[in-house]
C-alpha cells in the first residue's frame, strides 16, 4: 500500500499539503525565517505524526482492553543536531495517563504493544534517533 500527498507552494514560505484522509494542512516558517507563522512546521509536524500514531493504537488498545481512562496525552521532548542537515537524534516520549481506575499494567501493555508492533512511525523514528518511552499514571 502506499500513500501519496501533494505539496503546493503558496506563495513566500508557505505551502498546503493534502492527505489521504481529505484534511489539508499548512506548512509554514516562521517570521524569523522569512515566513508567515500561518502553518505547521516540518519538523514539529513529524513529532505530532509520532505521537498520533502511538495515540491511535493505544486509543484503540484502551477501547479493546475496555480500560477505564479518563484521559490520557503524549508528551515529546525531541533533541535537534546542531550541524546541518539538523535533524532529531535523541526523542523522548512520555504518556500521561489520567483518572480513578487506571490499571497501569494493562496500560503499560498497550504503550508496549504499539512502541514494539504497532507504531510504523516509532519505527521509522528508530532509523536514526535513539527513542525512550517513559509511562506516568495520574489520579484525578
Amino acid at each position: 500500500m502506499t500513500n501519496q500527498i501533494t505539496t503546493t507552494w503558496l506563495g513566500n514560505m508557505k505551502f498546503e499539503s493534502t492527505n489521504p484522509s481529505g484534511h489539508n494542512l499548512f506548512i509554514d516558517a516562521g517570521a524569523e525565517n522569512g515566513g508567515n507563522d500561518e502553518g505547521y512546521r516540518p519538523k514539529a509536524l513529524m513529532l505530532s505524526g509520532l505521537a498520533g500514531c502511538a495515540g491511535l493504537d493505544v486509543a484503540s488498545l484502551i477501547k479493546k482492553m475496555k480500560l477505564d481512562v479518563d484521559t490520557f496525552k503524549i508528551e515529546i521532548e525531541a533533541n535537534l543536531t546542531e550541524e546541518h542537515p539538523k535533524y532529531y537524534d535523541k526523542v523522548e516520549m512520555n504518556f500521561h495517563f489520567y483518572g480513578n481506575h487506571l490499571d497501569e499494567k494493562k496500560l503499560q501493555r498497550a504503550v508496549d504493544l504499539s512502541a514494539e508492533t504497532y507504531c510504523g512511525v516509532l519505527e521509522m523514528f528508530r532509523q536514526f534517533a535513539a527513542v525512550t518511552i517513559q509511562t506516568f499514571y495520574h489520579k484525578n
